[in-house]
């Protein structure tokens, strides 16, 4: 199922990588917890194919740096990496052992123009070489969206895109989240089905960046888990 991904994106020759960040993510599980997924063919639709949807996104396909907020394991942003291999790539986690996993991973699979930093959203957005500095901020079973958006947002370009990676029924979510969409700078593009296989359904929330986001977002204090906007 993977190898016929890889060939409609044209990437067939990427296999024998990811098939070694797959042996990496499973080898560090054993003793660090990294993923609950690790019967192959599941992992390759849940972590991988889940991970390359992204790439049938047009407003993807033309971003030249990404940020993976909440990156975990590394996904999405190692899959995409490694298929879009002129694509900037910053990973981002607030635990630190998994931030030395990814850079070793990184290393290791010989990737360049990608790397893995420690912190948290809400206070690395606030320094002027990540606010408001990226095309492309993703996240994948992260948040919900009035706090994604508040996490997110503040890194995003005016013009640029952030999309929220979610399970199949999201269309309460997205209406919760809509005064936080508003207030942050966001505009919803569209919500995009996306079929996996065994009869998975997830869902791409796609929204761009039409104005700055105002300087006080995000608060601080856990407030955006806490109490989202709106909600």
């Amino acid at each position: 199922m993977l190898k016929e991904e890889l060939q409609a994106l044209d990437a067939s020759s990427t296999l024998e990588q990811f098939e070694k960040f797959k042996k990496l993510v499973l080898e560090k599980n054993k003793v660090m917890n990294l993923t609950t997924i690790t019967e192959d063919e599941e992992f390759d639709v849940k972590h991988f194919m889940d991970s390359l949807s992204l790439l049938h996104l047009e407003e993807v396909k033309k971003a030249k740096n990404l940020l993976d907020v909440g990156t975990g394991a590394g996904f999405p942003g190692i899959p995409v990496k490694i298929v879009r291999k002129d694509l900037k790539v910053t990973l981002l986690d607030s635990l630190k052992k998994r931030v030395t996993f990814l850079n070793e991973s990184i290393e290791s699979l010989g990737l360049t123009d990608i790397h893995a930093i420690h912190g948290r959203a809400e206070e690395l957005s606030r320094k002027a070489e990540h606010r408001e500095s990226f095309d492309l901020v993703t996240s994948r079973a992260v948040a919900n969206l009035a706090t994604l958006y508040e996490y997110n947002l503040p890194f995003v370009k005016v013009g640029g895109y952030m999309v929220a990676m979610k399970g199949p029924d999201i269309s309460e979510e997205a209406k919760q989240g809509e005064k936080a969409l508003e207030k942050l700078g966001g505009k919803l593009v569209k919500i995009q089905e996306v079929d996996l296989p065994f009869d998975i359904k997830h869902t791409l929330v796609l929204v761009t960046k039409v104005k700055p986001t105002p300087k006080q977002y995000p608060r601080a204090g856990g407030k955006p888990r806490k109490q989202p906007i709106g909600l």
